[in-house]
């Protein structure tokens, strides 16, 4: 801090000129001056001077800001695009889900029809038997 202004000699004319001997003037003189070297007082120039420091704190506050606005942008672009990539490989998976369930659906069908066709040979063939059987059996009694 700057130190106020502070004429000594004009101090002890004015004391002088209230009355007071000059040996007393001086020392009230000396002792004000000390107190106001002591003291930390601001003058207008530290005021200004302070003033433009905290400007110049609040206009990096205002740099900050702006970086930091422009950086949660970027994340923010950055995360939507992922999102949506991730949405389009979910999309994709159901996609294929959904075609390896119509796969399987349609090789169960075939099969299905697989098993009934085999059925249906059985059962001819197995009707073919028993006729065959019927016919011996009927041999065998006319035999008998």
């Amino acid at each position: 801090m700057g130190q106020v202004a502070f004429d000594t000699q004009e101090f002890v004319e004015t004391l002088e000129n209230a009355g007071l001997p000059k040996d007393q003037a001086r020392a009230i003189s000396i002792a004000v001056r000390k107190s106001h070297e002591v003291a930390d007082v601001a003058t207008k120039a530290d005021i200004v001077e302070v003033k433009h420091e905290i400007a110049e704190v609040n206009r990096n506050i205002a740099d900050v800001r702006k970086d930091l606005s422009a950086e949660i942008a970027d994340v923010r672009k950055d995360m939507e695009h992922r999102f949506e990539k991730v949405e389009a490989q979910i999309t994709d998976a159901r996609k294929e889900a959904a075609a390896r369930a119509d796969k399987t659906d349609a090789k169960i069908a075939l099969l299905h029809k697989d098993i009934e066709s085999l059925s249906n040979k059985l059962i001819i063939k197995m009707a073919s038997v028993m006729a065959a059987i019927v016919g011996l059996a009927t041999a065998i009694i006319k035999l008998v």
